[in-house]
């Protein structure tokens, strides 16, 4: 697809005729050059600015139709997904120039601020994701929402705000979709009205249209770093401490089998990316994901990615079928992104037989919740079984359940490390290892307070860790006068 393809999409066929059309362009912020910079703010729009943002974005529209039918302009075939920061940075220059002469000879009569605004906004339009280009480049917003053309949240540290960017139309930001989705060779269209993707860095996409939503193009973006956490940065935030961290590697070097469960946002899958990281280099690893999120440095990884039906029907590909498939590849540790169906069996028997270290995520809301989910979803994949069976399998595959959560404050801590200690009757039995203990909120600034603590229990997969020559030494599992001792494993 050529990279005039890629750029179509973003734009209107027809603007709607406005009357303030002839009004000048909205005024710029307060930084020049910055159309949506430091725009997070808790208001959003008034209906005066609303229409001087419209006015604006429709001057944008016109400019980029007009660039777009503009024969002196060298757009030369380049796929973005995989064009170097070189050519990117000259196709850039080549596109500001072009702008910047269209703006002079259509006398919009725009102050130098404008003018520059204007350029940002058009090369926004033209290489990026129109006005949600800024919040894409701002590192602290975690996840963007898009509820129609004219109501953008963003969340930004743990707390969901309306910020002040809109949407020329409906139509606007369905081809801002059909931009993102088209990159990844994915569709979305009134027969398949909902679709999952993903951005250059990984970010996860998720979009929804008409005739399913109601409020117009819904589009959710959720954000991940270029560089992705590591079990420091975690600590530094307070999600877990040194203690839980050094235990959580022994854990992972132990070919120990995990689950990472939590409600949505909670981290699940920034946990889990943390998690793999500690993986030997010299190991076989598949991931399998709907969309590819996982950030792994290792050498040896295998990539697998889930597909949709087309547009007759066939040519699905489900986390299911990528799971079976994954045993034939000779995986040393296979990492799901999220068992959500039928797979959860497929990952029981691989766990049970030989396929020692792997790891996923589920949703849940406790340790318990979450062996409750997995006999629901093994359900799911039309086997009768009886649910002692699945529950032995359960108990047996299982090693430990990590409870991921974001607390009311916004920040995401892990609350419980479990063991699955194995059957008692026809329940499975957990333990604590660590937990967080909440002791309340702090009524001046509303954060939670509490403490990481471990529960003195030693896990009894202890002698699986020694097998693997790892020495887990009890002082890891007590707390003397308030200090944690320091292990490396």
């Amino acid at each position: 697809m050529s990279l005039l393809d890629r750029i179509k999409p973003a734009i209107p066929d027809k603007p709607e005729a406005k009357a303030e059309q002839q009004e000048s362009p909205v005024s710029a912020p307060a930084e020049p050059g910055a159309l949506a910079e430091a725009e997070a703010v808790p208001a959003g729009l008034d209906e005066k600015a609303k229409r001087q943002k419209k006015i604006f974005l429709d001057n944008v529209l016109r400019i980029h139709k007009k660039l777009i039918n503009d024969s002196d302009l060298d757009l030369k075939e380049a796929d973005l997904q995989t064009t170097n920061d070189r050519e990117i940075d000259n196709l850039k220059n080549k596109v500001r120039q072009s702008v910047t002469k269209i703006i002079e000879e259509g006398n919009f009569g725009t102050s130098r601020t404008d003018r520059n605004d204007l350029i940002q906004a058009v090369l926004d339009e033209t290489l990026g994701l129109g006005p949600i280009e800024s919040l894409i480049k701002d590192d602290t917003i975690t996840e963007i929402m898009v509820n129609g053309p004219d109501q953008v949240y963003v969340e930004q540290k743990g707390k969901l705000i309306l910020t002040k960017v809109i949407f020329f139309n409906d139509q606007h930001v369905r081809r801002i979709i059909e931009k993102i989705v088209g990159q990844v060779g994915r569709r979305i269209d009134e027969g398949m009205p909902m679709v999952d993707a993903r951005l250059k860095d990984g970010s996860r996409v998720n979009a929804v249209i008409p005739p399913v939503s109601l409020v117009g193009p819904v589009l959710t973006i959720r954000k991940f770093s270029d560089v992705p956490f590591n079990e420091h940065d975690l600590v530094n935030f307070g999600s877990m401490n040194d203690q839980m961290c050094d235990f959580l590697r022994a854990c992972v070097k132990s070919r120990l089998n995990i689950i990472v469960s939590g409600g949505t946002g909670s981290g699940k899958t920034t946990l889990l990316n943390v998690l793999s990281s500690f993986i030997p280099a010299d190991e076989r690893i598949v991931t399998i994901e709907d969309s590819a999120e996982l950030q792994l440095h290792q050498d040896h990884v295998i990539t697998m990615e889930s597909r949709p039906a087309n547009i007759e029907g066939s040519g699905e590909i489900s986390i299911r079928d990528l799971v079976r498939n994954s045993l034939r590849m000779r995986p040393e540790r296979i990492v799901v992104g999220e068992v959500r169906g039928g797979e959860a069996l497929d990952m029981l028997q691989a766990m049970n037989t030989g396929h020692d270290g792997s790891m996923t995520t589920g949703h849940a809301n406790t340790p318990r919740d979450m062996v409750a989910r997995i006999e629901t979803m093994v359900l799911m994949a039309g086997m009768d079984l009886p649910s002692k069976a699945i529950r032995q399998q359960v108990a047996a595959a299982f090693d430990m359940i990590i409870q991921q959560s974001r607390l009311s404050d916004g920040t995401r801590k892990v609350t419980n490390i479990t063991e699955v200690v194995g059957m008692e009757g026809d329940t499975v039995t957990l333990q604590d290892i660590f937990i967080y203990e909440q002791k309340g909120v702090d009524p001046a600034t509303g954060k939670v307070i509490g403490e990481f603590k471990p529960t003195g229990i030693r896990p009894k997969f202890s002698h699986k860790m020694e097998t693997h020559g790892v020495d887990v030494p009890w002082e890891l599992f007590t707390q003397d006068d308030g200090v944690f001792k320091k292990f490396k494993f």
